[in-house]
This record gives C-alpha cells, structure tokens and sequence, in this order.
C-alpha cells in the first residue's frame, strides 16, 4: 500500500521533471549561430576607377552643368574610393537599356562564388542545408532566386525557401531573424542565407538629383552565411545571435517616402532618396534603441541613464544644455554600422558618442566596396576580422537601415578568437589609408567655375 502511495505521490514530481528536461533541451536547440559566412568580390575587371565613372556620367546625355556640379559634390563627399565595384553592363556601356538577363547573370556570377566557396569551407553539403533564405530586395525573379539556388545545387525536395524583395538595405537582418524562429521550432538545422541587391536593371539614367544619388552610392557585392543551431557546433561556431529587435516606420507617411523606388518626371524608373531621409533614420533608430538596449546593457547603466533623465528633467535645464546619451559601450565590444554613406556613419558615431576606433570598420569598408546594400554589414564585420580585433566573448552590435522605413538591430557574441582575412586578406595591411580624399575633386574640381552658358564637357 505504501509503495502504491509512493508511486502516486512520485507520479507528479516525474512529470515536472520530464517538463523541464524538456523546456531545457527545447531552449539548447534553440540558439542561432553563424559557423561561417563569405562575401563576394567580384574581378578588378569591374572596378570603378575615377576615370571610367566620368565616362559614364558623360554618357548620360541628360545631364546638364548643374547635375554635374551635384554629382561632384556627392561623389566627393560620399566616403567612396577608386576600387568599388559595378555590374558588367555598365562596363559594356549599356546602362541605358539593360536585360533582364543582365540581373539574372549578375546575381549568378555572385550566388555561385560565394555558396560555393562557403560551403566548400565549412566541409558541409547543399544536400544538408534545411532552409534557404534570399533577400535581394530590387529583382524578382520567378522561379524565384532561392529556387535557383536550390536547382543549382540540386538540394533535397524537402528544404524550405523563402525569398524576400523589397525590404532594402536592413534586409539581411530580417533574414537572420526568420532563420532565428525557424529555429525555435525545428532541431539540428542547417540553414543558408544570402544577402545581395541587383544593380543592373535599376542604374539610373535620368538627371533628378534624388534619384540620381543611389548610382554615387551603391556598388555591387553581397553576402553567403551558414547558420545552425545544431548543439554539438556551437563550440566551432563563429558568432552567437543573443537579440534581434526589428522597428518598421512604414505607417508614418514622411518616413515611407523617404526611401522609395518611382519614375521621374519623364517616366524614368530610380530609387528615391529624399532630403528627410536623415530625419526619418534617426527617428527609427531611437525607437529600436530604446527598445534593444535593456535587453543588452547591464542594469548598472540603464539605471544611470534613467537617473541621469529624471534629473534633467527635474531641474529643468536650459534647452541649449547636453542631453544625457546611453553608454553602448558598457555592453557592447565592437560596432557594426551600415555603409549607407559617410554622413549616415558620422551620424551614428555622434549620436553614441563613438571613436573613430569604433567607427574605422564602417568607413573602411564604405571606401572599398561602397554601400553594397544589405550585405555592407558582413564586409564591415569582416574587417573587423582581418584586424583581429574580435576574440571570445567580445560582443558586436550590428545596426541597419532600410526602405518602409526601417531600422534593425541585433547582438552577436564572439564564440571563438577569429582572424580570416576573407575578402579584405590581399589588402588589409593598407588600411585605413592615409587619406580617404576622392580624387574625383582634382580631377573635375574645375567643373565648379563653369558657367552654364558656355560649358561644354570636354570629349
């Protein structure tokens, strides 16, 4: 009888105990790690040297003194140098009416360079990989590209795929946060996500300054990268995935413009870039920050900075007085800021108070490879890299923007001392340069005394 009570008794307490063995090992299958990823360098055959970009501003018979004046200026200020990269049609002088196999090849010439060489180095197969996620937010394609990729490496019939368009240059992040509830529900996963943007269908050729400011921008390049959250590999993992906070303006009317594909005035088809944009980025970029730092910052220095607020605010201070700022730093090792521009960066560094230390990966990568994107984020890590500035335990924090408008977020922590050279090895040793002048200004400076009666470019 009383073995009977002791079984009954027991009964329960084994239950509880089977809940939370399984709560546990639900939570240990559920961590999002990067195991490696590749960007994508494309030939010195698609260089954009300052000689071969007046070339192509001289083709666009559009063009008249005052566009060429505000391209100047752009170009110099812009933080781009001589050895960013373009699509093949711009090279072959077709710009003004390109394929749609011009996009398609150009997104072949990236997607089998960089799957190919990642998986090759992380000795896994295309027949392991579970789910296969793209963002490539200016080419739809059908079949879709993620089903191109499926068919050129001739994956398994059950690998889910998901191709996202449209999200701009936060895309990358939105990626990794569908693997990252993929992941919650399903164990020991491979998963693939690809990070590019097709430039050759959307170069272009009309003369509105707002439109014609995404060609000084932005270059070709793009991303691979192999998560899991198969238990066993987190020790050979590369980063950790510790939060994603994702903030989406779209409903604010200013902050949905700012940021838009259209047609100008004569029915040309370019990407928008209106004057509040900078407006509509920092107003993003607040909400997500206030939203992500509790979740990566000790208490210690959220408690200070709600301190510090309260009493500004109760002593009521003169208006022209330092407003408190969050210290990102009591959390945070290394910054990751997209490449959308040097204002865009210099923005971001006074914003958080940030040295030129933090802030030498993003304008770095800015002159090498210009704004490829919502791939810029994994070239900026990757300098990090090739510095060997990132070692077990530091923590990254990874900031991007994009058209709706949005502003994503997210910390990584470093598994493992990391030091690939990846696509910065051949020329690491010589950054940062110098000087980041654009030698565009020596070159065209004198287009700036012209005057627009008599000018007349030079053949």
């Amino acid at each position: 009888m009383d073995h009977s009570f002791m079984i009954l008794y027991s009964l329960p307490l084994l239950y509880l105990l089977y809940i939370i063995y399984k709560i546990v090992d639900q939570r240990r299958h559920q961590g999002c790690y990067i195991l490696d990823y590749q960007c994508f360098k494309p030939g010195d055959d698609r260089k954009l040297s300052t000689e071969f970009s007046g070339d192509i501003i001289k083709r666009n018979k559009n063009l008249g003194l005052n566009e060429y004046k505000f391209l100047l200026k752009a170009i110099v200020s812009s933080g781009i140098g001589e050895q960013t990269y373009a699509p093949r049609m711009v090279f072959a002088g077709r710009e003004e009416n390109p394929t749609y196999e011009d996009g398609i090849f150009e997104m072949d010439e990236f997607l089998n360079d960089c799957i190919g060489k990642l998986l090759s180095r992380a000795k896994v197969s295309a027949s392991e990989i579970d789910v296969v996620v793209v963002n490539v937010s200016m080419l739809a394609s059908i079949p879709s590209l993620a089903s191109r990729i499926v068919n050129h490496y001739k994956m398994r019939e059950d690998v889910k795929t998901y191709n996202l368009t449209g999200m701009g240059c936060s895309a990358s992040l939105i990626s990794i946060n569908v693997v990252q509830n993929i992941f919650k529900s399903y164990k020991d996963m491979y998963a693939l996500v690809v990070t590019s943007e097709s430039l050759s269908p959307n170069w272009y050729l009309g003369n509105d300054k707002s439109m014609i400011l995404a060609n000084c921008l932005f270059r070709s390049g793009g991303c691979a990268m192999l998560l899991s959250n198969k238990v066993e590999l987190r020790k050979k993992a590369m980063f950790k995935l510790k939060c994603l906070v994702r903030t989406h303006h779209g409903a604010i009317d200013e902050s949905y413009g700012c940021c838009i594909q259209k047609e100008d005035e004569q029915g040309r088809v370019g990407f928008h870039l209106d004057k509040v944009l900078p407006k509509a980025a920092t107003r993003s970029f607040v909400d997500n920050l206030k939203e992500i730092a509790p979740k990566i910052l000790p208490v210690r220095e959220i408690l200070r900075f709600a301190l510090v607020s309260t009493l500004r605010k109760t002593l009521q201070r003169a208006k022209g007085g330092a407003r408190p700022v969050i210290n990102l730093k009591s959390g945070v090792d290394h910054f990751c800021l997209h490449t959308g521009g040097k204002a865009v960066i210099d923005g971001i560094g006074q914003n958080l108070n940030l040295t030129e230390y933090d802030l030498e990966p993003a304008r770095m990568t800015l002159h090498r490879f210009g704004n490829t994107s919502a791939g810029s984020l994994w070239y900026v890590l990757g300098y990090m890299e090739a510095k060997k500035r990132l070692k077990k335990g530091d923590k990254v924090f990874m900031i991007s923007f994009g058209a709706g408008f949005k502003c994503n977020s997210c910390l990584w922590e470093v598994v493992r001392d990391l030091g690939d050279g990846n696509v910065w090895e051949d020329c690491i040793d010589s950054y940062p340069p110098e000087t980041l002048i654009n030698p565009f200004l020596e070159k065209y400076g004198w287009i700036q005394s012209e005057d627009i009666s008599t000018f007349k470019f030079p053949e």
